[in-house]
């Protein structure tokens, strides 16, 4: 979809780019193709160069030149040609407050799975996530990233799609789980567990050094950043939908691996309550 795309360059916004698809100029390989669209001579040659030098970004494998050129809202048709350099990230912390810290990192990048915990291999996250070019969040532009951003005290200056708006955009709100509820999604062991219980579990693996309730945790956070491949493929399409390209710009939607980590329904038993009792004095969770 992004060789597709036109409103990267300066003066052309989603209006013009329809109707460069309607005439048929359905790629940058056809604006140079077709001479039956009626530009001025000096407009034409300002797309063609613009169109130059995107083809040469997306041989440099560069997603940043042309998401600090798209607008947000279209910014999830870099996803099919940086997918093999996309990592899908999701963060849990200690709490909402302001000076909440991180607890644990899940990422996937459609095939390896990497866990971070605060106290064991927290440092190491900084350094591997620049293996990646383009990272899918959930709600990361407002969260995760900064939350991330403040506790190491450097910039993740990577391309981001951010699927809390995509999916908005498509009718699907209310938070992560509720959209894949919608999208008929379910996380079995890992249905009751939310942000408060993840809480709950680390303050109790802290507590009492209960490895079960880490691992608890653990399994949700990295169900989280699994599920995202899969909320991205499907979004990805939906919005493909509502261009000419549907067809032919169509990703099949993979299957959701097993998650290694396990989920202790004794555990999650065993906290229950409290995390309810939580919840009744602060209902903003």
């Amino acid at each position: 979809m992004l060789r597709q795309t036109f409103i990267h360059i300066p003066g052309i916004g989603p209006k013009t780019e329809q109707r460069f698809w309607a005439a048929g100029v359905d790629g940058w390989d056809a604006f140079f193709d077709d001479a039956a669209l009626k530009l001025p001579a000096s407009k034409r040659k300002t797309i063609a160069e613009a169109l130059t030098e995107s083809r040469h970004q997306l041989d440099r494998r560069n997603p940043g030149y042309f998401a600090r050129r798209i607008p947000a809202s279209h910014q999830w048709r870099l996803f099919s040609e940086f997918r093999d350099q996309t990592a899908y990230l999701d963060i849990e912390t200690t709490g909402l407050e302001e000076d909440c810290t991180i607890s644990t990192i899940a990422v996937y990048d459609g095939s390896a799975m990497v866990t971070y915990v605060n106290g064991q291999n927290l440092d190491d996250f900084i350094e591997d996530i620049r293996r990646y070019k383009l990272l899918v969040t959930y709600n990361g532009k407002c969260f995760d990233v900064p939350v991330i951003e403040r506790f190491f005290g450097q910039p993740l200056d990577h391309a981001h799609i951010d699927l809390r708006y995509v999916l908005a955009s498509l009718g699907l709100k209310g938070g992560l789980k509720r959209c894949e509820a919608q999208l008929d999604m379910h996380r079995g062991d890992l249905e009751d567990i939310d942000g408060l219980f993840a809480v709950v579990l680390w303050k109790a693996y802290l507590r009492n050094r209960d490895e079960q309730a880490l691992e608890t945790l653990l399994a949700y956070n990295l169900q989280d950043a699994i599920n995202l491949e899969s909320l991205m493929v499907t979004a990805y399409n939906l919005k493909v939908r509502q261009t000419p390209f549907d067809l032919r710009s169509r990703l099949p939607v993979p299957q959701i691996p097993p998650n290694p980590i396990p989920a202790h329904r004794r555990t999650i038993a065993r906290y229950r309550n409290e995390v309810a009792f939580i919840r009744s004095l602060q209902p903003q969770w």
